[in-house]
């Protein structure tokens, strides 16, 4: 099975004053896809500087060739359907057909609250997520599109000519819910995990692996259930809220060891964080890069 290394650049850094040379490097460097993460601001990173995604990955298509973007991920807590699609059709024709939508559900950090509502609980959020995936379908393969819905709606919204990729851009569903496996089989081109969130702290290697084994059983028998074959969907993780988590990116062999175990359970990109001193996502720059460079080819 073909694994695929991937990057998440978080959007810390002003444009002209290094932001532009980290999305350069990680094309010279051989990334599939550099993401950034789809929020307001985050965790411990609240306070400083944060810039908006899709206008970062607009600047980064137009500063690379080959590099694929996306986001990992948006969510519904601020964002419309019929606005981002018009703004994800613009950013996949910039890019030329390099755009990955990394989506999910949402949590309750800041971005919940943000636009001053409640925030919602985990059965509104994923009905909200239920509501939004699909019409965000339609939205960017329909030349128009009227909905009413319970949570958003849309009065003939246009998106002409519509994406370069066709029939659209891809969706990588993060889901580990049986609500959300059911999106992810549905509408995805890819699942994303993080793992079992409740072994972060306490668990074992070895029962995170088999927690992720344990998802994307429950992802096959989502697709079996609708007729789809779970092989046509790429299975991400997403790296940094597994147990031990800069373990991986300590050495070239840590991290082989680590790629080698999740290959063999069905993953087939790995998405590391680049380097960001003093902070989780702490990594020798150095070994990072021999790890973007030379890691998949110990793999075989």
């Amino acid at each position: 099975m073909t694994l695929r290394l991937s990057t998440v650049i978080l959007p810390l850094t002003r444009w002209h004053e290094g932001g532009r040379d980290r999305w350069q490097r990680a094309e010279q460097l051989g990334f599939h896809t550099a993401y950034t993460y789809d929020h307001l601001s985050w965790r411990t990173f609240r306070d400083g500087p944060w810039f908006g995604a899709l206008p970062t990955l607009t600047a980064a298509a137009t500063a690379t060739e080959r590099l694929r973007l996306g986001t990992l991920v948006t969510s519904p807590n601020f964002r419309h359907p019929v606005t981002l699609a018009k703004d994800l059709m613009s950013l996949d024709d910039i890019s030329g057909g390099r755009i990955t939508l990394g989506i999910g559900a949402g949590g309750n950090g800041f971005d919940a609250t943000a636009l001053g509502q409640e925030a919602w609980t985990p059965r509104e959020r994923a009905d909200r997520f239920a509501e939004f995936v699909p019409l965000l379908d339609r939205l960017l393969t329909e030349d128009s599109v009227t909905h009413r819905g319970t949570h958003y709606s849309a009065d003939e919204a246009r998106n002409i000519p519509g994406c370069v990729q066709r029939p659209r851009l891809p969706f990588a569903v993060a889901a580990t819910g049986p609500r959300g496996m059911k999106l992810a089989a549905r509408h995805g081109q890819a699942w994303v995990t993080t793992g079992d969130p409740k072994l972060f702290e306490a668990g074992t290697q070895e029962q995170s692996a088999e927690a992720i084994r344990g998802q994307i059983q429950r992802l096959g028998k989502a697709c079996a259930d609708i007729g789809r074959d779970v092989d046509e969907l790429d299975k991400i993780l997403l790296t940094g809220f597994t147990p031990e988590p800069g373990r991986p990116l300590e050495s070239l062999d840590a991290f082989v060891d680590f790629a080698g175990i999740h290959r063999d359970l069905g993953i087939t990109e790995i998405v590391v964080h680049w380097p960001i001193p003093d902070s989780d996502f702490a990594t020798d720059p150095g070994v990072f890069e021999e790890i973007a460079t030379e890691a998949l080819a110990q793999l075989g």
